[in-house]
């Protein structure tokens, strides 16, 4: 991607659902490896671009560390209070199915059945069966207990596929949502998009969605609801600042395509790569980037993972992959990204020597935000230096932690489930689960520069120390 335009990238954007933004989703019958929970209206926070509009700004506001939770944030639901339902359903107890899976005793069942008769017998409404299925599905992973383990609907499913292609009918913003006040507020407006036209600004507050309160509604499930065919619209209201009065936009639902990779040559030869997450043609752009980089002489890379929430496994192996040594490195095989190890103690190693390695030294830029693949990314590149077998440093603040898998089913109706089913460990047999990855160089972020102004580079604390350290290794 050729960026000699000299217009200056926002690095710090976004994700969630996931979640978006968690790690690696390996998908049974069979998608593709995810690795990571991010939603744009897009859904779940997402990435900067090269627009020259006025981008998000970095400019961190108290509790905006919990962005990267917001793609992962789950109506917590009591299982077995849902799974009454089956019986209303289908006129089925339940007993059969929950006991052959080893879920339920024969006293929970039965008081499920109880429960099943009242409901039947005495509530006060009508009752929607689809819903209460739907809740007894939901119900069932949500007693897990694991917010990183859910039940889609074929519906919800169809929308967690289109959240990792980057192509969206929808307004054209990113999302994240608190994990406990389920507050949900803008963290990007794109350039060009419905959003933008409609007046939208980045730490607006959704208050409801055509009329359903945001803090109701987990976020992936509300963005489904602002998700839409195009041409149709959709009332946001939106409660802005210190105002305390909500005011409603209608924003017209549009085809929107967003780019997960932005490039720039800096001064003295450096290469600076942002990416914001790691989408179905996030590996081509990364590659085209480089390319691009390399032949306008790049002599250094910076590859910017901050706020970064992850995405799929399949896009970061081939990323990685791209800038380690082409042969095998002590008792690793060639291209050896990440590895992981189920319960069971069955391991699976993912990479491939795709026989290319960039010849240049590396800095990698993450922060708090940085989840999941982001994770993958850092700690190969950790791994690899410490070894020596390349030049990597690490720059900012220490990394999520998110250092477990999760794999998605496919169900004979369409419907899927996806489960944690296993731990990462980095090449060199790190789990950074609930740890996070310490960079080399810790540096807090801060933007120097007026917030009220176009984004510049020159300003950003954490971008300038990465620039700084990278001329340190080019001297």
């Amino acid at each position: 991607m050729d960026n000699s335009n000299n217009r200056d990238v926002n690095p710090y954007v976004q994700r969630v659902n996931a979640p978006d933004g968690g790690a690696d989703d390996l998908r049974e019958n069979y998608t593709e490896n995810y690795a990571g929970d991010g939603c744009n209206d897009l859904g779940c926070d997402n990435n900067s671009d090269m627009s020259g509009k006025k981008p998000h700004r970095m400019a961190v506001k108290k509790g905006f560390g919990v962005g990267i939770a917001t793609g992962i944030a789950t109506t917590l639901v009591l299982g077995f209070i849902v799974l009454f339902a089956y019986t209303m359903i289908t006129g089925r107890s339940v007993h059969t199915v929950a006991k052959s899976a080893n879920v339920l005793d024969d006293k929970t069942v039965q008081k499920i059945d109880e429960l099943a008769n009242y409901i039947d017998e005495c509530y006060y409404e009508d009752y929607d069966k689809d819903d209460l299925e739907n809740g007894l599905l939901h119900g069932v992973m949500e007693g897990l207990n694991d917010p990183y383990s859910v039940y889609y609907t074929a519906d919800e499913y169809k929308e967690l596929q289109i959240s990792t292609t980057g192509t969206y009918y929808g307004i054209g913003a990113a999302l994240k949502q608190d994990p406990d006040t389920k507050q949900v507020t803008v963290s990007k407006v794109y350039s060009g998009t419905p959003s933008e036209e409609a007046g939208l600004k980045k730490d607006d507050e959704i208050v409801s969605v055509d009329g359903v309160e945001a803090t109701s509604e987990d976020l992936t499930k509300l963005v489904t609801k602002i998700r839409g065919k195009e041409g149709t619209k959709v009332t946001l209201k939106i409660r802005r600042g210190e105002e305390t009065d909500p005011f409603t936009v209608e924003v017209e639902r549009k085809n929107v395509e967003l780019p997960s990779v932005d490039s720039k040559l800096l001064d003295n030869g450096v290469g600076y790569i942002q990416v914001s997450e790691f989408q179905t043609n996030t590996a081509s752009q990364f590659e085209d980037a480089l390319n691009g980089l390399t032949n306008q002489g790049m002599k250094g890379l910076i590859v910017d993972l901050r706020a970064n929430p992850g995405g799929l496994l399949t896009a970061v192996t081939e990323m990685v992959d791209r800038l380690l040594p082409a042969e095998s490195v002590g008792t690793l095989p060639a291209g050896t990204v990440v590895y992981t190890k189920d319960k069971n103690g069955n391991v699976k190693t993912f990479g491939d020597d795709d026989g290319k390695q960039i010849d240049c030294p590396i800095v990698v830029l993450v922060d708090e935000n940085s989840a999941s693949a982001s994770e993958i990314f850092a700690g190969a590149m950790k791994d690899y230096n410490e070894d020596g077998y390349i030049d990597a440093t690490l720059v900012g603040k220490k990394t999520f932690g998110k250092g477990i898998v999760q794999t998605i089913y496919n169900l004979s109706d369409g419907d899927a489930v996806k489960i944690t089913t296993s731990k990462y460990y980095t090449p060199n047999g790190h789990n950074i689960h609930k740890k996070g990855i310490e960079p080399d160089v810790e540096v807090d972020y801060e933007y120097t520069g007026d917030t009220n102004a176009d984004y510049d580079m020159q300003y950003d604390v954490q971008l300038q120390k990465a620039i700084e350290v990278m001329n340190e290794k080019l001297k």
